[in-house]
C-alpha cells in the first residue's frame, strides 16, 4: 500500500531535502527513521527538492509498505526518532499509482525578509539595515511573472529538465511592519528559481532594474541576466496540493 508523509523541517542545519552521500539531508534522516521501524530498508520519494539551509513547512512524500500499520504509533515512533527540527505532521493513505513529486497541482513558497537586526530570526529571514525598497514598484514586477512561462532565466545552469515552462498563478509582496514576504505559487518550480526571483526583484526595489529591463531579463532566458540568489534563509516551502481523489478516506 501506499502513503503519503506529510513532513516539515527548519532546514538551516541540513543540505537539503535529497540525498546525499557525504552530506545530512532531510530524506536521509527520514529513511533511516522509517527503516528503524520497520526493520527493512525503505526509501521516501518526495514531492521536490529544498536546497541547504531552505525551510519547509509542509513537504510530502510518498513511501509503499505491505503490511497494515498504527498510523498514529508509527508518526510517534518517527517523531521520536527525528530530530527536534524535522517533524512528522500526518501520514496518509493514498491510492497505489499516486505519486508525491509528479501528482502535485500546485507549490507555494514565502520569502521572508525582515527590516532590521532580530536574533530570533537570523536563521528564517533575509535581514535587511539600512536599504529602502520600493515595494510597490516590485509589485508592478512581480506581476510581469504572470504574463510569462518561460523563467530559463531564474534556473540554476546546467539543470537537467525538460522544459522552463511554470504556470505562475500568484507573485505578490505584503509589508507589515518591519517585515517584507513574498508569496509565489507555481505548478512547478525549477532549481533556485524562486531565490533567483527575489533577487531579482530587489534590484528592482533598490532602482537598480527597471520594470522594462525585467522584462528583457525574463525574455533573455539566460541566468546571467538576472540579479544574484537570495539568501536561501529566508525561503519557505508553504503548500503542495493535490487532488483529493489520490487519498483514501477511512
Amino acid at each position: 500500500m501506499r502513503y503519503f508523509i506529510e513532513i516539515a523541517y527548519k532546514g538551516t542545519n541540513y543540505h537539503g531535502w535529497q540525498y546525499q552521500p557525504n552530506a545530512i539531508t532531510i530524506q536521509e534522516l527520514i529513511n533511516k527513521a522509517l527503516t528503524v521501524i520497520f526493520k527493512k530498508p525503505i526509501e521516501v520519494v518526495g514531492a521536490g527538492r529544498t536546497d541547504a539551509g531552505v525551510h519547509a513547512e509542509q513537504l510530502y512524500a510518498h513511501l509503499d509498505l505491505e503490511e497494515n500499520f498504527n498510523i498514529d504509533k508509527v508518526k510517534y515512533k518517527l517523531n521520536s526518532l527525528l530530530p527536534n527540527d524535522i517533524a512528522i505532521i500526518n501520514i496518509l493513505k493514498v491510492i497505489d499509482n499516486a505519486h508525491a513529486r509528479f501528482d502535485a497541482e500546485s507549490r507555494s513558497y514565502e520569502y521572508r525578509i525582515y527590516f532590521g537586526k532580530n536574533p530570533f530570526l537570523i536563521d528564517a529571514t533575509w535581514q535587511i539595515i539600512n536599504k529602502k525598497l520600493n515595494v510597490d514598484l516590485m509589485n508592478e514586477a512581480a506581476e510581469i511573472l504572470l504574463t510569462y512561462t518561460d523563467f530559463q532565466c531564474f534556473s540554476r545552469s546546467n539543470t537537467d529538465v525538460r522544459t522552463y515552462n511554470c504556470d505562475v498563478t500568484k507573485a505578490v509582496w505584503e509589508q507589515e511592519n518591519k517585515s517584507l514576504i513574498f508569496y509565489v505559487s507555481a505548478d512547478r518550480f525549477l532549481r533556485n528559481m524562486v531565490r533567483a526571483i527575489v533577487g531579482t526583484l530587489i534590484e528592482v526595489g533598490i532602482g537598480k532594474t527597471t520594470l522594462e529591463e525585467f522584462k528583457k531579463i525574463i525574455e533573455s532566458k539566460d541566468r546571467k541576466n538576472a540579479g544574484p540568489s537570495a539568501p536561501a534563509k529566508g525561503l519557505f516551502l508553504t503548500e503542495v496540493s493535490y487532488p483529493k481523489n489520490l487519498f483514501i478516506n477511512e
